[in-house]
């Protein structure tokens, strides 16, 4: 392809529009020497004069004329995307989509959201949740917010942590087999012991983490049944199916009284983390403005 890069027919468009050198070079924040030196390697480039330069005018040539109408219209177009995209960058304004766990502060988060949409009511808010382990990149979604207890996996996304939670196993004591009964009535319980026990897990094939100084250990639990949502393995842990490991917010914000107690262990749980996924250092400002919002409330949720 001959014809220049965009940059140059930007250049000759505003040359021509502008009527002289000094004009142009004045209007594009540039060299009059560098603009002269462009317009001399496009014309080389094209293998035809575009312009006739004089001490007192310029005219363009019949090949001048036809480059300038044939792009005139398409770098002017091109132009008011490049002010939109920077209005974009710049104001905060415009759609934000925001993926969350399920059941995760929803009253808080609820909160927070309105209290935002109050700030900046130029933007348009669409919030999804998702329940399971870290979703799938989409690209249609600006920020993410994870729950995990260990390093995320590799993916598309730029992670950030924002800030942890303490875990505990839960147990409804009175309601449990007679089996685990006499198990939890010991002064302590190692954590490989859990592995004789019923529990109820968050997904298939989960096993639980503990510290044990610097390190972790796992402890592969068997799963009497697999719910996703929190506040359900809180009710039915609350019914003495078995163990639940839950972050310790989830019972302080349950609705509902749950007879529940912290099983005591030799080791104490891997804290849950919360992390922040976007997908570029280059957010626009409606992203970034909610997410530092974010940031400087994030204290409720603990």
């Amino acid at each position: 392809m001959k014809l220049g890069n965009l940059d140059d027919l930007h250049l000759f468009v505003s040359l021509v529009e502008s009527g002289s050198f000094t004009k142009a070079a004045k209007e594009l924040g540039i060299a009059k020497s560098k603009l002269s030196r462009r317009l001399v390697m496009l014309e080389k480039k094209l293998g035809c004069e575009l312009l006739l330069r004089t001490t007192r005018k310029q005219q363009l040539t019949e090949s001048g004329r036809l480059l300038f109408c044939a792009s005139k219209e398409h770098i002017e177009a091109l132009t008011r995307v490049e002010d939109q995209l920077s209005s974009s960058l710049n104001q905060v304004q415009g759609q934000l989509n925001i993926l969350l766990p399920i059941e995760f502060f929803n009253q808080i988060i609820s909160t927070l959201i309105a209290d935002f949409m109050r700030l900046y009511p130029k933007v348009t808010l669409h919030c999804q949740h998702y329940s399971g382990p870290v979703p799938e990149f989409d690209p249609k979604f600006d920020l993410c917010f994870v729950l995990h207890e260990q390093s995320l996996p590799p993916s598309n996304w730029i992670a950030r942590e924002l800030l942890s939670f303490p875990q505990s196993i839960f147990v409804a004591p009175s309601r449990v087999s007679a089996p685990l009964k006499t198990l939890l009535e010991q002064p302590q319980i190692a954590v490989e012991q859990l592995a004789e026990c019923e529990c109820i897990l968050a997904e298939s094939g989960e096993q639980w983490h503990f510290r044990n100084n610097n390190k972790v250990e796992q402890v592969s639990v068997n799963g009497k049944m697999i719910l996703s949502s929190p506040e359900m393995r809180l009710q039915v842990t609350g019914q003495g199916l078995g163990l639940c490991k839950l972050p310790d917010y989830v019972l302080s914000n349950s609705l509902q009284p749950q007879p529940l107690e912290k099983v005591k262990l030799n080791l104490e749980s891997v804290a849950q983390r919360l992390s922040v996924l976007y997908q570029s250092r280059h957010v626009a400002s409606r992203t970034r403005t909610f997410l530092d919002f974010f940031q400087s409330h994030v204290g409720q949720l603990l």
